[in-house]
């Protein structure tokens, strides 16, 4: 591994790439903790911790914009608006002819598609910006030493943290284009996980603490103050496990064998080779996820709130039962979870893989799956085997996203949720799929170099 490693940093290229996608993503870390003087962070750190509803929805947030919401910084809105203007560019490129013509021209059509892409982007960052600011307001988060004589924010202070931020989150989708062209990697991906990975040496001292004791040390057997030893052992064989399992489900294909057809032109023949088109089984990728778990923090944290307020009566008692139900931790919000899972994997999937365009590019290139006749019988099949191979996707990803629920719930407790994400979730699914994105392209540079791949073995 050491020899591979040296012979990585040994290629004059690659070696530049690593260090300036290294130095970029050291610039984003920088600017993460740059707060705006608008807010007051003590303040705002204190609101997010007394609320459980919300605060679990800004914490799920977080994640996918690789930013925090307990403090506003000039990257406050993360990458979370250009990860909205891209969903909505690609779901109206399956609806809306004009995008959907412009995606099948090729490199000119995706030129044209990111940069229509990047003006919604900022559209949606100044809208996000000024009601995220008006309602740090309405908490009564403001920093008192810039507020006008009757606690209003001054206009100049709104229209600067709008900007600032606005420009904060544009600045993160250049930062993610830059390392696309320049550096190694997926530049997007590799913000977002850094900002999950940020979380780590909090959890891993929060889990020392548990762990250790000055007074007692380490011990085995475990109780409500401490800990014991097989806690840590049985942590360990599970992240093993959990990860060894998301690479094999990544990285797994159902490959559909095809024969190209066979030219003769003169005395030469061609084509005819017997060739596989890899279908992916997790297609859908951590979308699903989101997608459920997003949808289910909104009501979790709007019932909180009405709880709060409604607390006599039959409607009280009613907005209290929504609220048991929508708790991240019982049995009715795992089902919710899992039936959010199978509905987003299947519609995503449907969303990005179009069996009928697969079918037809196949018949173009002269190539057929040998039993089913180019077309719409192709298709058909295609959409068959994607039915089939979406649910075990479906299943994977419903096991994985309920394991924090599991693990926070039987072995580490409720309040240690953090740790439990880094066993299963989201954050193991993009933290995973993200390294194993980057070993595929620095494999690349080594093959191009006729080096052996990372994961290849040495005589």
């Amino acid at each position: 591994m050491f020899q591979k490693i040296r012979v990585i940093f040994s290629i004059p290229e690659l070696r530049q790439k690593i260090f300036l996608t290294l130095c970029l993503l050291a610039v984003y870390r920088i600017g993460w903790w740059i707060p705006l003087p608008i807010a007051d962070i003590a303040k705002m750190r204190d609101f997010w911790a007394g609320q459980q509803g919300l605060g679990s929805l800004m914490a799920q947030i977080s994640v996918f914009t690789g930013t925090s919401f307990e403090q506003l910084t000039i990257f406050g809105l993360g990458i979370m608006p250009y990860i909205s203007a891209s969903i909505i560019f690609q779901l109206l490129a399956t609806v809306w002819e004009p995008l959907e013509k412009l995606q099948k021209e090729g490199e000119s059509g995706r030129k044209k598609i990111n940069e229509y892409t990047r003006y919604a982007t900022v559209i949606i960052c100044l809208f996000q910006s000024f009601f995220y600011v008006l309602t740090v307001g309405r908490m009564g988060l403001y920093n008192d030493a810039i507020l006008n004589s009757d606690g209003s924010l001054p206009l100049g202070w709104l229209v600067t943290a709008v900007v600032v931020m606005t420009a904060g989150s544009t600045f993160l989708m250049w930062l993610g284009e830059q390392i696309d062209e320049y550096g190694i990697g997926n530049g997007i991906s590799l913000l977002i996980m850094a900002g999950i990975l940020a979380n780590l040496p909090a959890a891993l001292q929060k889990l020392g603490g548990q762990l250790y004791k000055p007074e007692t040390g380490f011990r085995l057997g475990s109780d409500n103050s401490q800990f014991g030893v097989e806690i840590l052992l049985v942590l360990a064989m599970l992240f093993i496990a959990v990860v060894v399992g998301v690479i094999y489900i990544t990285k797994g294909q159902r490959r559909i064998p095809t024969q190209s057809a066979k030219h003769i032109r003169g005395r030469k023949a061609f084509g005819g080779n017997r060739q596989y088109l890899p279908l992916k089984v997790n297609q859908a990728g951590v979308m699903p996820i989101i997608f459920a778990s997003s949808l289910l923090l909104f009501p979790q944290a709007f019932f909180a709130i009405m709880s709060g307020q409604n607390s006599t009566g039959w409607f009280g008692a009613f907005i209290r039962t929504l609220h048991d139900i929508f708790q991240r931790q019982t049995f009715s919000y795992i089902i919710l979870f899992v039936v959010g899972i199978y509905f987003f994997c299947y519609f995503w999937t449907a969303v990005t893989f179009n069996t009928k365009d697969m079918a037809e590019n196949l018949k173009n290139y002269g190539s057929f799956i040998p039993g089913y006749r180019p077309g719409t019988t192709t298709a058909n099949y295609l959409e068959k085997v994607m039915l089939r191979i979406t649910y075990v996707g479906a299943s994977f990803l419903a096991i994985i996203a309920i394991l924090p629920q599991i693990i926070s719930t039987v072995i580490v407790g409720t309040e240690n949720y953090m740790l439990a994400g880094f066993f299963g979730g989201t954050s193991l699914l993009i933290v995973v799929s993200v390294i194993i994105d980057l070993v595929d392209k620095i494999d690349s540079h080594l093959v191009m170099r006729n080096y052996k791949g990372l994961l290849e073995k040495t005589k």
